[in-house]
């Protein structure tokens, strides 16, 4: 991708993201309060206990051309590496959430884009693992970044980052920003369905 078709991609996003109708949904997601994280999550938190502590949280990241070119690489390096299996596939259960090194399912995607993007220097309070439902009604698991130009998705399916608001998702909770371990729920009013996995 060229450095002007970079920048171009980079305003379209950003107009996209501060001109919205009123009627569109806001650009960051709003939350109601605390929810019980995913059972995957509670695991894997108690086995990697250093991933899963308090953050701090200075509020969402400022969006720059080079931050935005390091979402996009992330996503598409991640998405290249890793070969798309279930767990039932993988380790022969339900579910199970690990950092993956070749094979993994949607939430150890999130997991390694994460940690990737961590060691690029995006803080963990902005790196939120989220729960959400597919059109089929089938869970999903993908990584949302805060960002004062919204909340942008990275997802396994695809290699474009999009809004979350430009998804076709239901989104139900996810990580909370001060603390990897604890979960929020989300209001997402787009649809009927209301965002809560108790």
């Amino acid at each position: 991708m060229t450095k002007t078709c970079l920048k171009g991609l980079l305003a379209a996003v950003i107009v996209a993201a501060t001109q919205m109708p009123a009627t569109a949904a806001p650009a960051n997601m709003l939350t109601l309060g605390k929810t019980n994280p995913p059972i995957g999550h509670y695991d894997y938190c108690k086995s990697s206990p250093r991933s899963c502590g308090p953050t701090r949280d200075t509020g969402p990241l400022t969006l720059t051309e080079a931050k935005w070119k390091t979402l996009l690489k992330v996503n598409y390096t991640a998405n290249s590496m890793i070969e798309p299996l279930t767990d039932q596939e993988i380790y022969g259960v339900e579910e199970r959430w690990v950092m993956p090194t070749t094979v993994g399912d949607c939430e150890d995607y999130v997991l390694l884009k994460q940690k990737m993007l961590i060691q690029r220097g995006f803080s963990p309070a902005n790196l939120l693992i989220t729960v959400v439902l597919q059109p089929n009604g089938d869970g999903h698991a993908v990584l949302v970044v805060r960002t004062d130009r919204g909340d942008f998705v990275l997802d396994n399916m695809r290699n474009k980052v999009l809004l979350w608001s430009d998804t076709e998702y239901t989104y139900l909770k996810q990580q909370s920003p001060k603390h990897a371990a604890q979960w929020v729920k989300i209001e997402d009013d787009r649809t009927p369905i209301v965002g809560s996995v108790d």
